[in-house]
């Protein structure tokens, strides 16, 4: 069985509303699993945070959240693996 990350893409991303500098977000996450010979496809949405300087830029907020969502992904897709 093996994982592999195909897509990843903000979905939404907010400041928090009591903690200054931080940022909470959707990440949407496309995996491709093959077993036993067969593909299949997974789609998932990830909550995630960043904590971020106030002078960051959108393009630097959505990189740092999907950087969160694709830890995760790695760390789901080393415990999947393990099982098997």
């Amino acid at each position: 069985m093996t994982f592999q990350l195909i897509d990843i893409e903000v979905q939404s991303r907010t400041s928090h509303p009591r903690l200054a500098g931080r940022t909470t977000g959707r990440v949407r996450a496309v995996l491709s699993e093959t077993r036993d010979g067969r593909e299949q496809t997974h789609e998932l949405t990830i909550s995630v945070w960043a904590d971020l300087a106030s002078d960051a830029s959108a393009g630097d907020i959505d990189m740092a959240l999907m950087l969160k969502a694709a830890d995760i992904v790695g760390r789901l897709k080393a415990k999947l693996e393990v099982a098997d």
